[in-house]
C-alpha cells in the first residue's frame, strides 16, 4: 500500500495529462478544462502532503540488471522538494487558469505543464542515481514544450538552446554515474554516502576529476556557471506561469541532483576540503555574482528576473557546497524562499504583460497608479529577494554567510569571499529590482483613459497575495521550517 501511495503521486499528473489532451469533453470548453487541472493540482499537492506525513516509503518499480533497481522512495529530502515544487506548480497553475485564456495552443500547454509535474514527482521520490537520471532526462524533453508555447522563431531557438545544454549537463552527470556505481555500497541512496573509499577503480584525484564533472553537469539545470548560458534565453519567451514555474522549481531540480549526488552517493566528507570544493564554490560564488551583473543590464523584466534566478539559485549551491551545518540550513531556506519569491515576481510580470502589454522596465512609469495592488506585491517581492529583514530572503542568506565564516573545516578564502560576494549581489539586487518599483510608483505615467485601474482579477492576484503571504510570514517565524530542516542535517552532516 505504501509503495502504491508513491506510483500514484506519479501516476495522477501523468495520466491527467494524457486526459488533457485526448478527452473532446474536456477541450470542449476551456472551464471544463481549467476546472480538471485544477482538482488534479489540488490532489497531488493533498497526496504530497499525506506521503509526507507517512514517514518513509518505498516501491520498486522494476530492474534493468539485479544490481539496478528502478525504485521510489520517500525520505527527509525527497519531502522538502516535493512538497515545494507541488505548492508552487499549483499556485502558478491556477494563476494560469485567467493568463492563458488568450492564448494559443492551451490544450497542449495544460497537458504537458501536468505531465512535467508527474515527471518532477517522479525525480523527487527517485530512490537510486539511474532512477534520478531517467526522470531528470524525461523531465527534460516534457518541459520543454512549454519553452517553445508561442512556436515563435525566438521561443524555438530558446527550446533548442535549453534541449542542448540540458542534454549536455545530463551526458556530463551520467559519466558519474557510470563511474561511480562500481565503487558503491549500495545501488539506494544512503544518507551520508555510499562510496567506497577503499580500492575505488579509479585514483582519488581521477575519482575527484569525475566528481566535479558529474556535479558542474547537473548544475546545468541549476543555472550554474559555465553551464547557465539556457535560462535567460528560454524564461522571456515562455509564457509568464511557464517562466514561474521555471524559475522557481525547475532549476531546484539541478539543485536536488547536487544535493543527492553529494549527500547521498558521495558522501561530504570526501570532498570536504578538497581542490574539488573550492572549484564548485569558486564556480557558485562566480554565478552569484555573475548573474547578479548581467540582471542590471537587462531591459526586459522577464529577463531581468532570468539572471536574477542565475544569480538566486547559485546562493543554494554555495550553501550547499561549504558542507557546514548552519549553511546547510540557509541554503534550504533559501530554496523555499526563492520558489516562493522568483514565482512571484514572474507572476506579477506576467500579470503587467496581460494587463498593459508592458515589458520593459523603462515604460513602467505610472504603473502603481494603475496597478497599484500588483506593484505593492512586487516591491515586496524584490525587497524579500535583496535580503532585507524581517521577510524571507534575509534569513536564507544571514545563515548561509554565518555558516561561512563559522564553518568547521575553514577554507580560508572563501571564509571572507562568501559572505563578502552576498553583500555585493544584495546590492547589485536592490539595483536591479528596485527600479522597477520606483519607476512604477514616482514616474510620470499616462493620463485619462489610459491612467484606468488595470489590476488583473483574482485568480491573478490570490496565488500572488499567498505567496507574498508565505514570504512574510515565513521570514518573520522561520522556526518551524528550521526545525524540519535541522533534522535532516543532522542525518547528512
Amino acid at each position: 500500500m505504501d509503495g502504491l501511495l508513491l506510483i500514484l503521486a506519479v501516476l495522477l499528473p501523468v495520466a491527467a495529462g494524457f486526459t488533457v489532451l485526448w478527452t473532446p469533453y474536456l477541450n470542449r470548453r476551456r472551464e471544463n478544462r481549467c476546472a480538471f487541472v485544477g482538482a488534479v493540482l489540488v490532489l497531488e499537492c493533498l497526496l504530497m502532503a499525506l506521503i509526507a506525513a507517512g514517514g518513509e516509503r518505498t516501491a520498486i518499480l522494476f530492474y534493468m540488471t539485479p544490481q539496478l533497481p528502478i525504485a521510489l522512495k520517500s525520505d527527509g529530502t525527497s519531502r522538502v522538494f516535493s512538497l515545494v515544487m507541488a505548492l508552487m506548480w499549483t499556485v502558478s497553475g491556477f494563476f494560469s487558469f485567467s493568463y492563458m485564456q488568450h492564448e494559443k495552443n492551451e490544450k497542449t500547454y495544460y497537458a504537458f505543464y501536468l505531465l512535467t509535474l508527474g515527471s518532477l514527482m517522479a525525480l523527487t521520490l527517485s530512490a537510486t542515481m539511474v532512477t534520478m537520471y531517467l526522470f531528470f532526462e524525461v523531465m527534460t524533453f516534457i518541459s520543454m514544450p512549454m519553452v517553445l508555447h508561442t512556436r515563435s522563431k525566438e521561443a524555438v531557438a530558446a527550446g533548442i538552446k535549453y534541449l542542448i545544454y540540458s542534454i549536455a549537463g545530463a551526458t556530463m552527470g551520467l559519466l558519474g554515474i557510470f563511474m561511480l556505481t562500481p565503487n558503491l555500497s549500495s545501488p539506494y541512496f544512503v544518507a551520508g554516502g555510499s562510496l567506497v573509499k577503499e580500492g575505488m577503480t579509479l585514483s582519488t584525484q581521477g575519482m575527484l576529476t569525475v566528481i566535479l564533472v558529474t556535479l558542474i553537469g547537473f548544475g546545468t539545470k541549476a543555472g550554474m556557471f559555465p553551464m547557465h548560458g539556457w535560462l535567460p534565453t528560454a524564461h522571456p519567451v515562455a509564457p509568464a506561469p511557464a517562466s514561474a514555474v521555471l524559475s522557481g522549481v525547475i532549476t531546484k531540480a539541478g539543485v536536488l541532483t547536487i544535493f543527492r549526488m553529494i549527500f547521498y552517493v558521495i558522501g561530504p566528507d570526501f570532498i570536504r576540503g578538497t581542490w574539488v570544493q573550492l572549484a564548485l564554490l569558486g564556480c557558485a560564488t562566480l554565478t552569484v555574482f555573475m548573474g547578479s551583473m548581467l540582471a542590471l543590464r537587462a531591459r526586459l523584466l522577464k529577463k531581468r528576473l532570468a539572471y536574477s534566478s542565475v544569480s538566486q539559485v547559485s546562493y543554494v549551491l554555495c550553501g550547499l557546497f561549504l558542507l557546514s551545518r548552519t549553511a546547510f540550513d540557509g541554503a534550504l531556506l533559501q530554496i523555499v524562499f526563492h520558489a516562493l519569491t522568483k514565482d512571484a515576481l514572474f507572476l506579477c510580470a506576467g500579470a503587467i504583460i496581460f494587463k498593459t502589454g508592458i515589458t520593459k522596465v523603462e515604460d513602467m512609469h505610472g504603473l502603481g497608479k494603475r496597478m497599484p495592488i500588483t506593484m505593492w506585491l512586487f516591491t515586496i517581492c524584490a525587497i524579500s529577494l535583496v535580503g532585507i529583514p524581517p521577510l524571507g530572503g534575509f534569513i536564507s542568506k544571514w545563515y548561509i554567510a554565518q555558516g561561512a565564516i563559522t564553518m568547521d573545516n575553514p577554507v580560508p578564502v572563501f571564509s571572507w569571499l562568501v559572505p563578502t560576494v552576498l553583500l555585493i549581489s544584495a546590492l547589485l539586487t536592490a539595483g536591479y529590482l528596485l527600479p522597477p518599483s520606483v519607476t512604477a510608483f514616482f514616474g510620470a505615467g499616462p493620463e485619462g483613459e489610459a491612467a484606468v485601474k488595470a489590476d488583473p482579477g483574482p485568480m491573478m492576484l490570490v496565488p500572488i497575495m499567498m505567496l507574498t503571504a508565505a514570504i512574510v510570514y515565513f521570514g518573520v517565524n522561520p522556526g518551524p521550517i528550521l526545525s524540519a530542516f535541522n533534522s535532516l542535517a543532522e542525518s547528512l552532516l
